[in-house]
């Protein structure tokens, strides 16, 4: 569903709007999405990375284990 709004912007950014699409509607709905999406990447990276970084020694130890195994005799 669709729901009019009416949003204050600057001048020279609806120009920069108007260079890139006719429909400023559709141009910020994307682009509001976009950014929407973005922070929530954000977040769920910052999630794995909390998830990593508590297990790192565990991992490694884990890893080193494996290049053990390729080494030439």
């Amino acid at each position: 569903m669709r729901v009019k709004t009416s949003v204050t912007l600057p001048s020279e950014l609806l120009d920069a709007i108007d260079k890139v699409d006719d429909n400023r509607s559709s141009f910020i709905e994307k682009a509001a999405t976009a950014y929407l999406n973005a922070l929530d990447r954000r977040r769920r990276e910052a999630r794995d990375l909390g998830i990593i970084n508590r297990n790192a020694k565990r991992l490694n130890k884990k890893a080193e284990a494996v290049l053990e195994f390729q080494r030439w005799p």
